[in-house]
């Protein structure tokens, strides 16, 4: 029995090790070449246990039915072919794990790699598939507690404790904790200057604090670090989008969306170009044509249910595009999912309680029933986090509950939703300039005036 980079007993040859090794550092620097080397791990030993586990991890992180599919198929005849026997309780563990995920069940995967961090602190695979299955679900304690829980198992000596350090940060953000995520974050890509999770904690705690100028300067001045060379840019690429929105410079967020997010073609590239697209949309900009080859390139993906995250940004594509009657057949598409009895899929739970909703308030959006809209949404805004994404990603629905209770004249819903906003985020001149929109429907020209030049004055400021 070998040992991996950090110290575990591992099973396997020491090529096929030395390829794992060098796999779950490309994870974690979030590089295409983790496919190439998990690969190789197994063509240097085809039963290699951790190298058949990690790549069904792979196949299923791509939020994408068909890598799903083809990773469901590998890891049967991997089954059928092992001898539990022959490996550590660690390494049965993590099987189980996969294939609880590969099954749906996301949350009995989380527990188990949780099981495993438990005994074995030190194990990266467990800790990073771990925290992205947190993301998946929305479960901003998890991604706080699963990584705070390892982190006296590390130190500054070991080569991956910044990135153990970028997934604590970002799990710290998520659940509130905005000073110490921005220190934590820093820190991790002191480190490792090219930890891109690391600094999309830095853009994400900026961004939740409102402070947009911080964000354009920080990504700025890292430019090289996270925007070659890892096929996470295309993301932050897209905070840095929203940075712009913030400050209301349309013609950068566009110029963005056309260098980098448009012509994406994995699910996870299709969903940062929807969403921008989306915003735009809520403030009176129609994409001028750019919603048509995204709502082809989602179409392909969506004849099969997996990920109600997904399916929202989708929708948002076909409603875009002017293609109602798509997202009508995808949400009917998924109220029969729904009728299909499939104990412990995780995914059913997410489209019951919050994907179809969201999917329904959409369409009700884009055919102008604003008031359909708010019943929908208002309901469910407290359990968004529910199918996933993070706080930044699904300010998209509140925007659109927002924008919609102002529309369709729901001014006491939309006084809630402003105060809300301004209490957390007093330093948004989105904010204010809602704010100043719900003045004057209110007939308050004074409240209106004074709410624009908050916006203008935070803008000059930042």
């Amino acid at each position: 029995m070998s040992t991996d980079q950090h110290g575990l007993a591992i099973t396997g040859s020491g090529e096929a090790v030395r390829h794992y090794d060098r796999a779950v550092d490309e994870l974690l620097h979030f590089r295409v070449e983790v496919d190439a080397e998990a690969a190789a791990a197994l063509a240097a030993e085809p039963g290699f246990a951790m190298g058949n586990v990690l790549q069904a991890y792979l196949g299923l992180l791509t939020t994408e039915v068909n890598d799903a599919r083809a990773a469901r198929e590998r890891f049967a005849a991997f089954r059928a072919s092992v001898r539990p026997a022959a490996l550590s309780p660690r390494e049965r563990a993590h099987i189980d794990g996969a294939q609880a995920l590969l099954d749906g069940d996301f949350r009995t995967c989380g527990a188990r790699l949780q099981a495993i961090t438990e005994e074995h602190p030190r194990d990266a695979l467990a800790l990073a598939v771990g925290h992205q299955v947190d993301f998946f679900t929305g479960d901003a304690r998890s991604l706080r507690d699963r990584i705070g829980g390892a982190l006296t198992a590390w130190s500054e000596n070991d080569r991956h404790f910044g990135h153990v350090l970028g997934m604590y940060a970002f799990g710290l953000e998520e659940a509130g904790h905005y000073d110490r995520s921005e220190e934590v974050a820093l820190k991790a890509v002191e480190l490792n200057a090219r930890d891109v999770w690391g600094i999309h904690a830095v853009v994400h705690t900026y961004e939740m604090q409102g402070r947009f100028g911080d964000g354009v300067r920080y990504l700025d001045a890292r430019l090289g670090d996270w925007s070659t060379g890892t096929f996470f840019n295309v993301h932050n690429w897209w905070h840095y989008a929203l940075y712009a929105l913030e400050s209301g410079d349309i013609g950068r967020a566009l110029g963005i969306y056309d260098a980098v997010l448009a012509g994406g073609e994995g699910a996870m590239e299709l969903l940062d170009a929807a969403a921008l697209l989306w915003r735009l949309r809520l403030e009176g900009h129609d994409g001028d044509g750019r919603w048509e080859a995204l709502a082809d390139a989602w179409a392909p993906k969506m004849g099969e249910a997996f990920y109600a995250f997904n399916d929202m940004h989708a929708v948002m594509s076909y409603v875009g595009a002017g293609r109602i009657a798509q997202a009508d057949r995808l949400i009917a598409g998924r109220e029969r999912y729904l009728a299909e009895i499939r104990p412990g899929v995780t995914n059913q739970e997410m489209t019951a309680r919050v994907g179809l909703p969201v999917c329904r308030a959409v369409v009700a959006y884009g055919r102008g029933a604003f008031d359909e809209v708010v019943d929908l949404l208002y309901p469910i805004r407290h359990r968004i986090n529910e199918f996933g994404g993070s706080h930044a990603q699904r300010d998209a629905v509140q925007k659109t509950l927002l924008e919609a209770a102002l529309r369709g004249g729901r001014r006491d819903v939309a006084r809630v939703l402003l105060s809300e906003r301004i209490g957390v985020r007093p330093c948004s001149p989105f904010n204010w300039l809602k704010q100043g929109v719900l003045a004057e429907q209110l007939g308050e020209r004074g409240a209106a005036a004074a709410a624009r030049l908050r916006a203008e004055d935070l803008v000059r400021q930042a």
